[in-house]
């Protein structure tokens, strides 16, 4: 996630803080500042967040080590104002394996609960309902009771949250998986919308911020696996361009920004010298800065900054999409059995699927 600051490693999985988790730490120093008047009551306000998201990390490790054990991998854990995000390469494929690893993270809390509450002999503090008690509390308690909080709040079945996703997971063993989602998504946004209301009502714009999450998640997450449905059995042959431009090394930028208005291309391969293959792509972006910086008359070769990776043609055109979504390359060169044959981006792909959408449509009404 872009903005953000490596910590460091657990597990062999990159932990990330978000550049706006330093606004939640500045609020909380105020907040108790100008409430006490006491350093030390401030420091105690800050440490207490930090405990807190130290559980949110193990939270989400949770998640990331059941997810290994089924052959998925954890990109990073990044935290952020609301609680922390594990970016899993994907979700698994079967509503077993999905229920697992939705209910891993939930499952770390109440361990640590558990451990709090039958080990060290932590009880609860007086009131868990008001954020400013829980930190003046002792910190085992409120450690303990935030514990608790998450485990009730995260299991709601409002999508894509933990509990969204066991309810997925249980629908999806009974009914196909994209009308699951469909489903949870919807289940979820109505939660949202209870949610917005509820923040109106207290004028609570932590439930409004929370509301405006879930609504987004659900709806993104039900539409990417749509497409990720629709792409099944595809192979990127279906959907590869085959008609497109290319630029040489010794080309000058003012011919591939003739390219650029000439058409709808907007990421040219450059072919080495000797045109047999390519040695990376020209994106837009970078076609922008190299004007901007020499002119229309500079070459390609001093503004080439990424490399263009390969597919084959009967290869998934779901996977494919994965590694472009993922920023692994701004586009695909399509080869079959080693030969250039076409062009892969993520802009043709949505136009494939436009096109496979009006197609089934008029199916159905037919």
């Amino acid at each position: 996630m872009s903005w953000s600051w490596r910590l460091g490693k657990i597990a062999g999985i990159p932990v990330n803080v978000h550049w706006t988790f330093l606004i939640l730490i500045g609020w909380v120093l105020i907040d108790s500042w100008s409430r006490s008047q006491d350093p030390l009551t401030a420091l105690a306000g800050v440490m207490f967040i930090v405990i807190v998201f130290g559980c949110i990390v193990l939270h989400e490790l949770g998640h990331a080590l059941v997810a290994r054990r089924f052959g998925i991998k954890t990109s990073d854990i990044t935290l952020l104002p609301i609680g922390g995000v594990a970016r899993l390469e994907r979700m698994p494929d079967r509503p077993t394996q999905e229920l697992q690893v939705a209910l891993a993270g939930p499952a770390v809390n109440v361990v640590i609960a558990a451990v709090l509450y039958f080990v060290v002999g932590v009880g609860f503090p007086e009131a868990t309902n008001d954020a400013q008690k829980l930190v003046r509390s002792q910190f085992a308690q409120s450690v303990l009771a935030f514990n608790v909080i998450v485990v009730v709040f995260n299991l709601l079945p409002a999508f894509p949250m933990d509990g969204g996703r066991v309810l997925r997971s249980l629908l999806a063993m009974r009914l196909p998986y994209a009308r699951a989602t469909r489903l949870a998504a919807s289940i979820g946004q109505f939660m949202a919308i209870m949610f917005g209301l509820a923040g109106l009502s207290v004028q609570n714009p932590f439930l409004l911020l929370i509301a405006l999450f879930v609504w987004i998640g659900a709806e993104s997450e039900a539409v990417m696996v749509e497409e990720r449905v629709m792409l099944k059995d595809v192979s990127v042959r279906k959907s590869m361009v085959t008609e497109y431009h290319t630029v040489g090394l010794d080309d000058t930028l003012g011919h591939a920004a003739e390219l650029l208005l000439s058409g709808s291309q907007q990421d040219f391969p450059v072919v080495t010298r000797e045109g047999s293959e390519f040695a990376g792509v020209l994106t837009r972006s970078d076609l922008m800065a190299g004007l901007a910086r020499g002119g229309p008359e500079a070459r390609v070769v001093d503004f080439i900054k990424h490399q263009i990776g390969g597919v084959e043609a009967d290869s998934s055109l779901a996977d494919a999409v994965r590694r472009l979504r993922e920023g692994q390359s701004p586009c695909l060169q399509v080869l079959d059995q080693g030969r250039p044959v076409g062009l892969l981006t993520l802009e043709n792909v949505t136009e494939f699927l436009m096109v496979r959408a009006a197609l089934d449509e008029r199916l159905h009404v037919a």
